[in-house]
C-alpha cells in the first residue's frame, strides 16, 4: 500500500475509526501500567520514590511521552472529527429524537464527549501538580532522585486536589468502560456473540483501573500521615 493510499485510508471514517482504536489502545495499556507503578506507594517511600526515578531515568522516558502526546492529539482529533461528522450527517441538529430500545445510544456514548473534555483538562493538571510541580530530593541507596512520595503526600492532603481527583477518575471509569468495548468495534471483532462478554470485560477493566488510581489519593487522606 502506497503512502498516499494510507493517508487516503486514515482519512476515511473507517480510518479514523481505527486511529481512534489504536490510540485508545495505547492510552488504555498505559493506564493500567501507571497504576499498577503508584500501588507501590502501599510498599515504602523508597519503592515509590525509585520507581518514579527509573521512569524519567534514560532515553526511554522521552519515546514514551512523544508516543503518548502523539496517541493523545490522533484520539482527540478523531473523535472531533467524526463527532462533527456525525451531527453533519444527522442535518446538524443536536435535537433530534433519540432512539429507543435495541438501537439506542447507550449513555457512556453519547457522553463520551464530556468524559474526553474532563479528562483532558486533568491530564493537563495531573502534569502541572506531579511532572512540573514543587522538586523534593531524597537519597534512596545512595542515589540522589526526585521525592514524589513527599509531593504525593502534600497534594492528597488538599481536600479540594482530592476531591477533583476522585471526580475525574470516575470519568475515567466511564470512558474507560466504553472506549475498551469500542475497541474491539473499530477493529471490527465485535458481534452479537461477543459484545455481552466484551462490555463485561470492559467494565471489569475500567473498574479496575479507577480503584487502583483512586486507592492511592484515598490512603494519603485518610491513613497516612
Amino acid at each position: 500500500m502506497s503512502a498516499q493510499a494510507e493517508v487516503g485510508f486514515f482519512g476515511t471514517t473507517i480510518g479514523k475509526k481505527y486511529l481512534m482504536g489504536l490510540t485508545g489502545l495505547i492510552w488504555a495499556g498505559f493506564v493500567l501500567a501507571h497504576m499498577a507503578g503508584n500501588l507501590l506507594i502501599f510498599v515504602s517511600p523508597a519503592a515509590y520514590n525509585s520507581y518514579g526515578h527509573a521512569l524519567v531515568s534514560g532515553n526511554i522516558i522521552y519515546v514514551a511521552e512523544t508516543v503518548l502526546v502523539l496517541a493523545l492529539i490522533t484520539h482527540v482529533f478523531c473523535a472531533v472529527t467524526l463527532t462533527r461528522k456525525n451531527r453533519l450527517s444527522s442535518g446538524g441538529s443536536r435535537y433530534a429524537v433519540a432512539a429507543s430500545g435495541a438501537k439506542a445510544v447507550a449513555p457512556a456514548s453519547r457522553m463520551m464527549m464530556v468524559h474526553g473534555t474532563v479528562l483532558l483538562v486533568f491530564i493537563i493538571t495531573h502534569l502541572a501538580a506531579f511532572k512540573y510541580g514543587s522538586y523534593y530530593e531524597t537519597t534512596v541507596n545512595g542515589v540522589v532522585m526526585r521525592d514524589l512520595h513527599r509531593l504525593v503526600l502534600e497534594l492528597f492532603h488538599q481536600p479540594g486536589y482530592v476531591a477533583w481527583y476522585v471526580v475525574a477518575l470516575i470519568f475515567l471509569a466511564f470512558h474507560l468502560s466504553h472506549g475498551v468495548r469500542s475497541i474491539f468495534q473499530s477493529f471490527g471483532l465485535l458481534n452479537v456473540n461477543v459484545e455481552n462478554p466484551i462490555k463485561k470485560a470492559a467494565w471489569g477493566y475500567a473498574i479496575l483501573v479507577a480503584a487502583g488510581f483512586l486507592s492511592q489519593p484515598l490512603y494519603v487522606y485518610f491513613i497516612a500521615g
